[in-house]
Formats: C-alpha cells, sequence, structure tokens
C-alpha cells in the first residue's frame, strides 16, 4: 500500500504549536476531578455562545446526538415528517428516524449542494412538519429563501450546521436563523476534537432547557459538574449524551486559533482555484466569494472520472475522500420509502462526482501544488487521450 505523503487530513502540527495551551486546559479537567459534564464544558459553552451570537449553548457527546435532541426538544412527534436534503451524510436523515419522524427526500442545488426549495416535489409536504436545511463543505444554504418558504408553509425550520462553525449569513451565524443548529466537533470538522463531541445552538430559553435535560437522562436543574444529584427525578425519557471534560478542553483550545485557520483555509482553496480552474475533465469547482457564509471544511470538484482520478493520487501518495457516494434516497436503511435511481438528479450526479481533495491548516503550499500538479497531469493524460 503506498503510503500518503499528503494525508487527507492532519493536525500533527496545529496540536504541537498548541500544545501550551491544551495541557493548560487539562490540567484544569484534572484539577477539577470530575472528567464528563463538569467545568471544562461549561467554559466551552461560554466560549462557543460568545463565538457564534447564540444565547444559549448545549454540549452533547456527538454532532449526531445534537440533531436527535434538537428535534426532540422542538416538539417532534412521533411519525412527523422533516424535509432534508437528499445529499448529505446518513445522520441528516437517520436523526431524525431517532427523533422519532420520518425524512422526506428534497433535491439539491447543484451549486451550494443545499435543499433547494424549488426541487420539493409535489406531495412531499402533506404530513410534513420541519424543514431541516444541511450546511455542506463550503457553504451555506440559502437561508432567507428557506424561512420564506417554511414561514409560507408552516413549517418549523431547524438546521443541520454540523459543518456550519464561522459561517454567518446576514450577520446571523450558521444554526441560528430557525429554532435552533447544531455543531459537530468530529476530529476532521474546521473546529475538531480528538474525537466525538457536538452542541446545540439555540436563542430559544424553552428549547435549551429540553435539550438540557434531554442529553443528561432527562434531568432538570443544575446538573453540569453537579454529581450529588445524578440520581434526582428524571422529568423526561433523557439521553446519556455528556460531553467530555477532556474533548472541551481541547476544544477550548483550538477555538483560540479557530480563525487563523478558517483564514488559511481559504487561502488554500484559492491557491487549489488558481490552479485547477479550467482544467479539462473538471465539470465543477467551490465558487470562491469571500462572503461571511463561506468557511472551507472541504474543497470538493466535481469531474466525471472521479474514481481513476482518487485512484491516480492514492497511487502518488496523496489522499482524498468521497462525499457522499450513496444518496440519501438511494441508502439501503430507506429502501422503504420506495425510491429509485433518478428521483433526485442533482443529489446523484454530485453523488456520483464529488471528490474532496487535502485541505486543512497544516496542509503546506507546496502539499497544496503537488495536489494540484497530480490532478494536472491526469486530467490532462485522460481528456486527451
Amino acid at each position: 500500500m503506498t503510503r500518503l505523503t499528503v494525508p487527507f487530513f492532519s493536525q500533527a502540527r496545529t496540536f504541537e504549536r498548541i500544545w501550551p495551551d491544551i495541557r493548560s486546559q487539562v490540567e484544569e479537567v484534572f484539577e477539577d476531578g470530575k472528567f464528563s459534564h463538569s467545568t471544562r464544558v461549561r467554559a466551552l459553552e461560554q466560549a462557543l455562545a460568545a463565538y457564534t451570537g447564540a444565547r444559549h449553548v448545549i454540549g452533547v457527546n456527538s454532532g449526531t446526538d445534537a440533531l436527535v435532541l434538537l428535534l426532540k426538544a422542538c416538539g417532534l412527534r412521533p411519525g412527523d415528517r422533516v424535509l432534508v436534503p437528499a445529499y448529505s451524510f446518513v445522520a441528516t436523515a437517520t436523526s431524525v428516524v431517532h427523533a422519532g419522524g420520518e425524512p422526506v427526500f428534497a433535491d439539491v442545488d447543484p451549486d451550494s449542494y443545499a435543499l433547494d426549495p424549488a426541487r420539493v416535489p409535489d406531495g412531499a409536504l402533506d404530513g410534513t412538519r420541519f424543514v431541516m436545511p444541511v450546511h455542506l463543505f463550503s457553504r451555506m444554504a440559502d437561508m432567507a429563501a428557506l424561512t420564506a418558504f417554511a414561514s409560507a408553509r408552516g413549517l418549523e425550520l431547524v438546521e443541520d450546521s454540523a459543518e456550519g462553525i464561522g459561517m454567518r449569513q446576514a450577520g446571523v451565524h450558521a444554526g441560528l436563523h430557525g429554532r435552533g443548529g447544531v455543531l459537530s466537533f468530529f476530529p476532521g470538522k474546521t473546529l475538531g476534537a480528538l474525537g466525538d463531541a457536538g452542541a446545540v445552538l439555540t436563542d430559544d430559553p424553552g428549547i435549551a432547557e429540553r435539550v438540557a435535560a434531554l442529553r443528561h437522562h432527562g434531568r432538570t436543574g443544575r446538573t453540569l459538574g453537579h454529581f450529588p444529584g445524578i440520581s434526582h427525578e428524571s422529568v423526561l425519557p433523557g439521553h446519556n449524551s455528556k460531553m467530555d471534560d477532556l474533548q472541551a478542553a481541547i476544544l477550548l483550545a483550538r477555538l483560540t486559533v479557530l480563525d487563523g485557520d478558517i483564514r488559511r483555509r481559504a487561502d488554500l482553496a484559492a491557491r487549489y482555484d488558481r490552479r485547477l480552474r479550467g482544467l479539462p475533465g473538471i465539470t465543477r469547482l467551490p465558487r470562491l466569494t469571500g462572503a461571511p457564509d463561506e468557511v472551507f471544511y472541504v474543497y470538493l470538484i466535481e469531474t466525471d472520472h472521479r474514481d481513476a482520478l482518487a485512484g491516480h493520487l492514492a497511487a502518488g501518495g496523496i489522499g482524498t475522500e468521497v462525499y457522499y457516494p450513496r444518496p440519501l434516497h438511494l441508502q439501503p436503511c430507506f429502501a422503504r420509502l420506495g425510491h429509485r435511481p433518478g428521483d433526485f438528479p442533482a443529489a446523484e450526479a454530485a453523488a456520483g462526482r464529488a471528490l474532496a481533495l487535502p485541505l486543512y491548516p497544516d496542509l503546506t503550499d507546496e502539499q497544496a501544488d503537488r495536489v494540484c500538479d497530480a490532478v494536472e497531469e491526469f486530467l490532462t493524460r485522460k481528456v486527451s487521450a
């Protein structure tokens, strides 16, 4: 197997650079003596509230659990239908199922990959109570259009903003345009931990209170750092979805360099754009705008030669990732819904052509140029053959 000299993702240099701050944060955890749902989690919630402008941030153990708890806290009832895009990570739709609802799929805008209100199929809204757009890769969904769409049809709007840290539209952070949103801190995310962690964002105190109860076995009142009350009454059938303080400590350290990381990601995206735009065989590149809703979690290209290109890059020691090779309506777990190939053509086209190139703050300019050289070499030869 070829050793990857340009991995798809690495954060070794970042952790070396911020290690003194990480060590200080971790020492706080050991001094506190509580390793889950305690003082570092509270500090992270406060720091994220200041960064995003959210009135309430509730730390949980994953972005997926954040979606489940948010939907439950917003009043999703058993059997309620939730409109979601057909192109996203599977957790977008399975979170609806775990919250007791039923996902309803719609096609996406080929440019932003976000749920497109103009492509919602006839009959999809019968019995639907929620719409849940997803902000994917580098741009937010059009929240003005989606808010108007939801309002005109009496739908509750929640956001799968798991990838949205740092993204803003009309001055409002991702996740705060409807009743609430989420963040994922999976290690590869723009703000990543050393394991799974997530958060719910909301300006609604009632939703915040319900999420806070649901994450800790349905207990209300003081729970963070309050272990003597762990056996007190539970008012809701809750979950064990507490955030570990060690992950909160890592995130607190990484939050101090987040804006710099976002700028570095933008610089790398612009470098890719200069080198790759106009190459034969690329059917789509990200549309760089410099707008506040543009934060490059992933740099995604589309090509009809996706799998062959990925193989060529891997042979040259360059890692890539396919997002997402099977759209949600064709996932086996949703076969019962009866969808067929061709139902959502934009989602299916993206699933068959999209390839993510390495993009992370530790990536050097030289490594990015190596990626571009390899892409250019392959596509020029492939298209001219």
